[in-house]
């Protein structure tokens, strides 16, 4: 990586998926379908409340230094052009490279190219050395890995002693607002997203996935169990998203 913080990281090429309709390879071609509709969806579904909800993960960040950091399932990069502007090198990992290749065009637009690196690299297998990075965020992409054990590992592997972890994650809210917004979950964003983008199998998939995730203490256990340590979980917009956060 150029840029403030010196060399580019040690980047391997990432295995070829295995044709067997693994979680993984159905996640890839999911999101490379979207990918060009992807940034107006996610504002028109959430209303802008997610750009809030990222600016939580750089508040946190801010509380200390970070000369490098890992935006895992980073997208078409948005939470790591936010990260940009505390860490000094952001290097941005997804498994879809059609979500890098919009997720670069926006680098280009922001002028962020010699900060912010891109790379195709799957979750459970980081390229990348042990205890390379200071910090390492999941933005709405960690109920996505094919292997939630595995991948939390590796996040562990890659953080150096005393690094954080911040993940934002969608969860199931209670009371009234999470009957509302089981509501629009389930029936309007399918319709919705199928209208727009052409496909509304992955919009009928994101409320499943939320529905199966290990969402609070059992996510923190499952944190713990990977080699984190002070987890702490902060519900946001009435439970409709947590932000986590934990150390190695």
């Amino acid at each position: 990586m150029q840029g403030p913080a010196g060399d580019r990281p040690r980047v391997s090429s990432v295995k070829p998926y295995s044709p067997d309709g693994s979680k993984r390879e159905q996640v890839e071609r999911m999101f490379d379908g979207i990918a060009p509709k992807y940034d107006l969806l996610n504002r028109l579904f959430s209303m802008g409340v997610d750009r809030g909800w990222r600016r939580r993960v750089l508040q946190h960040l801010r509380q200390e230094p970070v000369e490098r950091l890992l935006d895992l399932a980073t997208g078409t990069a948005d939470l790591a052009v936010l990260c940009a502007r505390h860490a000094r090198a952001v290097v941005g990992a997804d498994i879809s490279e059609g979500m890098l290749a919009h997720g670069r065009n926006k680098l280009r637009r922001a002028g962020l190219e010699a900060r912010v690196h891109l790379v195709r690299a799957a979750a459970e297998a980081l390229p990348f050395p042990d205890g390379h990075f200071d910090a390492v965020t999941v933005a709405f992409g960690v109920r996505n890995f094919d292997d939630l054990d595995q991948g939390l590992r590796e996040m562990r592997r890659v953080l150096r002693p005393g690094g954080r972890a911040v993940v934002l994650e969608f969860s199931k809210a209670r009371g009234p607002m999470g009957a509302l917004f089981r509501l629009y979950f389930h029936r309007v964003m399918p319709v919705v997203g199928r209208w727009v983008s052409g496909d509304g199998s992955a919009y009928s998939y994101l409320p499943r996935s939320v529905e199966a995730f290990p969402e609070g203490a059992d996510f923190q256990h499952r944190l713990r169990a990977a080699g984190f340590r002070d987890t702490a979980a902060r519900r946001l917009t009435g439970g409709i998203a947590t932000l986590y956060t934990a150390r190695t």
